[in-house]
């Protein structure tokens, strides 16, 4: 029978946390002073630790760091004074696995100590441990074993394990989704949706009811209840890829639905809760945007309680011929790896050597070019078509020729729109800051038309 510990100073709570846990068919011990709370778990193993912020003899952060120093298999959830948002996020910085808020309701109670009791004691991986986070489950994967990989890997491992909102940062193409994806997969919320969201891609006025649905009559052309983002995540995690997007309006309401854990559907008058974890993502520098305005502080503090940073490709140049033999790999019709065409040395060297401003996302439009070129089993650095000075093996740094590199640059930006908004490309235009008739202009001089046709 999983045992759970609740430390609580004030006897009705830990009364009325005790018989809520006892009916969920858990045992449960109470104590009342985090000193009494250490003398118990010196004698029992807990499969959670529910603690308030506030004891008699210190405070819930002192007995986070002492069960996170002596039973780190142990997951800690605290409870906050409500309203206390400073509190929570300080509890999940200090590795707390979530937070409740006073007055506990009983639905988010439950809800969290379900979360807790699915977390697996053999998650956690040493940074010397090359195989994937998910490399036990069937799914997306991180490949490569360089130190860098490894250590990343490791943090999505550690992360799976909390509740709190985390925020990718990375440039563009380099796998934020998928690291949001691994933690996911590896966390106790793994049977839930993952719901991902590009925020640049949603009208803005359309933006309120996407997020948190509507009921039939809330405006015209609402002729049935609809559920939204948080809705579909329900129990699982919502993923806001390009958060930075977000308008001020629509940034005051994510504040207060991941403050409150609630809701409120588009001409309702009732909340209801919202069980989702919160990972967010963008290419942007979020702290230059607050500094700038565009960001709302407070908001930006509740996404960033703790931040994973995808390494660029570049930074990678040892996991390239391992990632590229994959890519080819599944580029070819999904046949095993040695089936399908290999890159000569020239032309790996010249992979390592080529500084990627696309990632991995650029290195997949390189090696799907060079399938379609290469006339043999064997790719060569002319099938790459990468800039001449690259090619031949010349330093990064040596400048190129500048037409061509803005072009590249160009035709990246334009991709990268088309794929978010599903090659719909009056949406990209307005991602773009352009107009649709602009669009077309520079995708008809970089040949992307053409290539394109049929995707609308």
């Amino acid at each position: 029978m999983p045992r759970v510990l609740v430390v609580d100073d004030e006897s009705d709570i830990r009364e009325l946390l005790s018989m809520t846990m006892t009916r969920m068919g858990l045992a449960v011990d109470t104590a009342g002073t985090g000193f009494d709370a250490e003398q118990l778990l010196q004698k029992q193993h807990y499969d959670l630790c529910l603690t308030d912020m506030r004891l008699p003899d210190g405070n819930g952060l002192d007995l986070l760091e002492h069960v996170g120093r002596h039973y780190p298999s142990t997951p800690v959830a605290v409870i906050t004074a409500f309203g206390s948002a400073e509190n929570a996020v300080a509890a999940l910085k200090a590795g707390a696995f979530d937070y409740i808020a006073k007055p506990v309701a009983l639905s988010q109670l439950r809800a969290l100590v379900q979360s807790a009791l699915k977390l697996s004691p053999e998650m956690p991986r040493s940074a010397g441990d090359s195989a994937p986070p998910s490399a036990h489950r069937a799914g997306p994967n991180l490949l490569g074993n360089s130190e860098l990989m490894q250590q990343t890997r490791a943090v999505i491992a550690k992360l799976a394990r909390s509740q709190a909102p985390i925020h990718v940062r990375g440039e563009s193409g380099s796998g934020k989704e998928l690291a949001a994806r691994l933690i996911h997969i590896n966390s106790p919320r793994r049977d839930k949706p993952f719901v991902a969201v590009n925020c640049g891609a949603i009208p803005e006025a359309l933006m309120e009811s996407e997020f948190f649905g509507y009921r039939k009559g809330a405006f015209t052309g609402a002729d049935a209840d609809r559920e939204g983002f948080f809705q579909a995540a329900s129990g699982g995690t919502l993923f806001l890829d390009e958060v930075a997007e977000l308008p001020i309006l629509m940034q005051v309401k994510l504040l207060r639905a991941i403050q409150e854990k609630k809701v409120r559907k588009v001409g309702s008058t009732q909340e209801e809760s919202a069980d989702v974890r919160i990972i967010s993502a963008t290419h942007q520098n979020l702290s230059e945007c607050v500094d700038a305005g565009k960001f709302r502080q407070d908001l930006y503090y509740r996404l960033n309680v703790i931040e994973l940073r995808m390494p660029s490709l570049r930074e990678l140049p040892d996991d390239i011929p391992m990632l590229a033999q994959s890519i080819l790999a599944r580029l070819a019709g999904g046949a095993e790896a040695d089936a399908a065409p290999k890159l000569s040395a020239e032309a790996i060297r010249a992979l390592q050597a080529y500084p990627f401003p696309g990632n991995v996302r650029e290195l997949e439009n390189v090696l799907e070019r060079a399938l379609a070129l290469t006339s043999g089993d064997v790719i060569e650095v002319t099938d790459l078509q990468l800039s001449a000075p690259i090619a031949a093996g010349v330093s990064a740094s040596t400048p190129m020729n500048l037409q061509d590199h803005l072009d590249r640059v160009e035709r990246e930006a334009i991709l990268d729109a088309l794929e978010k908004t599903r090659f719909n490309r009056t949406a990209a235009a307005k991602l773009l800051g352009i107009t649709f008739r602009a669009l077309r202009y520079r995708m008809a001089r970089l040949g992307l038309n053409e290539a394109l046709d049929g995707k609308d």
